[in-house]
């Protein structure tokens, strides 16, 4: 049950992850709102979750963009006379922020899950198993259809 939640958590959290910058100019729908109809979430309680993806998404996108700039220099270091120690040094940087990416990320999961009431939760958790459920069936159905093909002969007529 921990891992559903954990997980549940995770996949919420990605998907309120989406820049903030879309979701106004309206590329993306509010997942926000989404996550209110789904747990029943308060008005002051999307008011608070919004705050904390206002408050952390600029810096997390900040990052990302420095991680974007950092692997395009390491691209720019693929050639002959390449220098090993000007890639090492792009590498560790590269490695400190997606750490920071990934601590920042983490920080906005567990200040979201904090505005939940238990209740949202075990609803969260509930609709996140019932959605593992169903990623494992068309999995298993993917593989059957990939694994056993149809015989020569007697595909659809």
């Amino acid at each position: 049950m921990k891992l559903v939640k954990l997980f549940g958590t995770a996949l919420v959290a990605l998907s309120l992850s989406v820049p903030a910058m879309a979701q106004q100019a309206g590329g993306q729908p509010d997942q926000v709102d989404q996550l209110a109809q789904m747990v029943g979430l308060s008005d002051d309680q999307q008011t608070e979750i919004r705050a904390i993806l206002d408050e952390m998404q600029g810096e997390i996108g900040e990052l990302r963009e420095e991680a974007r700039a950092l692997q395009q220099q390491m691209q720019g270091e693929i050639k002959s006379d390449y220098d090993e120690a000007a890639i090492r040094d792009s590498a560790k940087e590269l490695g400190d922020v997606t750490g920071e990416i990934a601590a920042l990320s983490t920080l906005m999961q567990a200040k979201v899950d904090s505005v939940f009431t238990q209740e949202q939760r075990d609803e969260l958790d509930k609709r996140m198993q019932q959605m593992q459920q169903q990623m494992q069936q068309q999995r298993q159905m993917q593989q059957q259809g990939q694994g056993q093909g149809m015989p020569q002969g007697q595909g659809m007529q």
